[in-house]
């Protein structure tokens, strides 16, 4: 038996197996490309390497495509069909059972089991990460803070990835609404690992939830060469520089940003950059932009990739490209499959217990809007607001449906509901041209001119350089 880098026990059959292994992990943090090739040459050192099985099983099924997870259960199927699980280390026992529980589409299972395992072996990052992503699809705020949060008194500052370790806590901490602490946390991480994608990220975070957008722009330009290439989260890092570009009135520059970064005719392709893509192109059509071309293109990408239910946050994504190309026949195709897929006794498939309770909700609403039916999108959007985490993403994500029912509440007459709407905002984040924006469209619309004036005049106040 030989040690990981954190010094839990492993069953390997070669040291080089576990070096290239514990190289894995290192990149995985990082969420750099390196994690596959490690992967990799740690099976091909070890075949029959129980966690390196694991841990291919678990990229397969991070990346949220059912093509990706049916490769990965294929190859897992074949090492599950040469191993004598009873002959394992019980963490091995417990990670296998763990992708067992994802490869069934239990999200919630799998969480649980990582959660378990993290409990007795809190120095198991591999646990820690991947369940830390799965509260991330689930859309479990307190399991975000909480599962990292209770590991960290078994790190200190003199392991390589205790850094890491407060990136994902950071995140956790902003998810949960601990801004203060968030920044402090996070500006820690970063400043133990520059590189720390994860951690930067939770800062930057940390600066949309409090409307703080100055103080992202200018942490992300200082930081440009630690976040802006190389990692899996290039996309998404530049998706929030492109939201801190909106809320300071400059569309141009976030459409340039689409444009270099978001989505292209080289982008890879992949589920989860192209739903920062649409999500970006979607709060520009709250705002009264045309953007055809750009959603045609992102249509014809998203087509192929929600064939089949397997993640009901990606068809909200994959429903605003068919609405914003004009394509309703499209979204109500998808729409009408996800409503057959309801009918099917799938008990344990979190995904569809997230389409039932916000997915088709959603959906529903968007296309709506698109058909501009704003009294219905209200209707559909406005019971569930409170609750849209349960189908997954960040906060910051999730505004876009808050945004689309402030948008439809203005546009169908609902200004009572509107004022409620943009009142919370306006007292969480005092900070956002946008939310002041909105309160003097309600106040002009309400018959109040005169706090219009002051609600737009705060606005330009935010956004004066």
């Amino acid at each position: 038996m030989s040690t990981d880098e954190h010094g839990l026990t492993v069953s390997a059959g070669h040291r080089a197996a576990l070096d290239h292994y514990d190289a894995a992990i290192h990149e995985l943090l990082h969420f750099r490309a390196e994690v596959d090739a490690e992967a990799r040459a740690a099976l091909d050192e070890d075949p029959g390497f129980p966690l390196g099985n694991v841990l291919a099983a678990y990229l397969g099924l991070l990346t949220t495509e059912p093509d990706d997870a049916r490769a990965a259960s294929a190859r897992f199927g074949e090492f599950r069909s040469r191993v004598d699980v009873s002959a394992l280390l019980p963490r091995e026992r417990a990670h296998i059972a763990a992708v067992e529980r994802l490869f069934a589409g239990d999200f919630l299972g799998c969480g649980r089991l990582l959660a378990r395992i993290g409990e007795e072996y809190p120095r198991d990052v591999l646990a820690l990460f991947v369940g830390h992503q799965i509260d991330f699809f689930t859309g479990d705020a307190r399991a975000l803070r909480d599962r990292i949060g209770g590991a960290l008194t078994a790190w200190s500052t003199g392991d390589r990835h205790y850094g890491h370790l407060l990136g994902m806590y950071a995140f956790g901490l902003e998810e949960s609404g601990h801004y203060d602490r968030s920044e402090e946390v996070g500006l820690r991480a970063v400043k133990l690992n520059p590189r720390d994608v994860w951690g930067v990220h939770a800062v930057v975070h940390t600066y949309e939830m409090q409307g703080r957008f100055r103080h992202g722009t200018a942490y992300m330009d200082d930081r440009l060469p630690d976040w802006s290439t190389g990692t899996f989260l290039n996309v998404h890092a530049w998706w929030h520089y492109a939201l801190y570009a909106l809320e300071s009135g400059d569309t141009a520059r976030a459409l340039e940003i689409y444009d270099a970064v978001l989505h292209n005719p080289g982008s890879a392709g992949a589920a989860m950059e192209m739903l920062d893509a649409a999500a970006l192109l979607w709060r520009v059509l709250l705002d009264g932009g045309d953007q055809t071309a750009r959603w045609t293109a992102l249509a014809d990408a998203w087509a192929p990739k929600v064939q089949e239910p397997f993640y009901s946050f990606n068809d909200m994504h994959a429903v605003m490209a068919f609405v914003g190309a004009g394509r309703l026949a499209e979204a109500e195709r998808l729409i009408a499959d996800r409503e057959a897929y309801l009918t099917r006794p799938l008990p344990h498939v979190t995904n569809q217990a997230m389409t039932a309770r916000v997915g088709l909700p959603v959906c529903r609403a968007l296309l709506a809007f698109g058909r501009a039916d704003h009294a219905t999108a209200v209707d559909l959007l406005a019971p569930i607001r409170h609750h849209v985490n349960d189908f997954g993403g960040s906060h910051a994500q999730r505004d876009v449906v808050q945004k689309t029912l402030l948008e439809a509440a203005l546009r169908a007459g609902r200004l009572d509901l509107a004022r409620v709407l943009v009142s919370e905002r306006i007292n969480v984040r005092p900070s956002s041209p946008f939310n002041w924006l909105k309160h003097a469209q309600i106040s002009e619309a309400l018959g109040d001119k005169a706090t219009a004036t002051r609600a737009r005049a705060q606005a330009a106040d935010l956004r004066a350089p």
